[in-house]
């Protein structure tokens, strides 16, 4: 069985996953989520009872959850490809640390924000909410600069699983008018670069749902009850 990744619709943070299989080249099927109703229901919490996205449901059936996991257990599976390292590495060690500081520091910034986007919240919170969270974010964009350094990509001279998952959270900031990301010169070549990446342009594709055709990796799409009806471990 291919692997089977749930990604989140509209612009889920599972977006990075999905850059991260076509960089890595092994087969992976698809099946698209929409946020917030059927993330939420019944049946695929059969799959992530957290209900949210990503969820990967392993060629042996396992089913994981959490970018940073998916992304690490994806990393094993294909060393070859450079794209991760070994475990007890300090190569592994440094991407580690770049993943745990996009999933939580960078990609907490813009909860406040989303929050706001999502819910009814009266006037006066929701200048609160605004404030924290163009706090946030302006400091989770200085330290990211600040690690950064000199170099093409977020580990230096490597291209790494951090750049796939950087792309997918970096882009919210078109949806909150709070950050310029031209104020961080480092990271706006470094989003410039990662755009034109035809494997950010088939996520890009996927998600405005005009599923690309079927290749070496991309198997195809398949929908949430078809994707119950597989077998999975346990």
């Amino acid at each position: 069985m291919d692997p089977i990744l749930f990604y989140g619709v509209p612009s889920g943070c599972s977006f990075g996953s999905i850059v991260a299989l076509e960089w890595l080249g092994r087969p992976y099927r698809l099946c698209r989520v929409a946020m917030p109703n059927v993330v939420t229901s019944d049946a695929y919490r059969r799959i992530n009872p957290v209900a949210e996205t990503p969820a990967l449901v392993t060629a042996e059936g396992e089913v994981i959850a959490e970018s940073l996991a998916i992304l690490n257990h994806l990393g094993a599976l294909s060393l070859d490809r450079g794209l991760s390292f070994p475990q007890g590495t300090r190569g592994f060690d440094r991407l580690n640390q770049m993943l745990a500081f996009l999933n939580t520091s960078f990609f907490n910034g813009f909860s406040p924000l989303f929050h706001i986007l999502e819910h009814e919240v009266e006037p006066s919170a929701r200048a609160a909410l605004r404030a924290y969270g163009a706090a946030k974010l302006a400091k989770a964009h200085a330290d990211l600069e600040a690690m950064f350094g000199d170099g093409p990509w977020l580990l230096g001279d490597q291209r790494s699983l951090a750049d796939a998952y950087f792309i997918g959270v970096a882009r919210w900031t078109q949806y909150h008018d709070v950050l310029d990301r031209r104020d961080y010169p480092g990271l706006q070549r470094l989003f410039e670069a990662l755009e034109r990446d035809p494997a950010v342009q088939f996520a890009h594709a996927i998600e405005r749902g005009e599923a690309p055709a079927p290749g070496p990796a991309f198997r195809g799409e398949i929908s949430l009850d078809d994707a119950l009806r597989q077998p999975r471990a346990g």
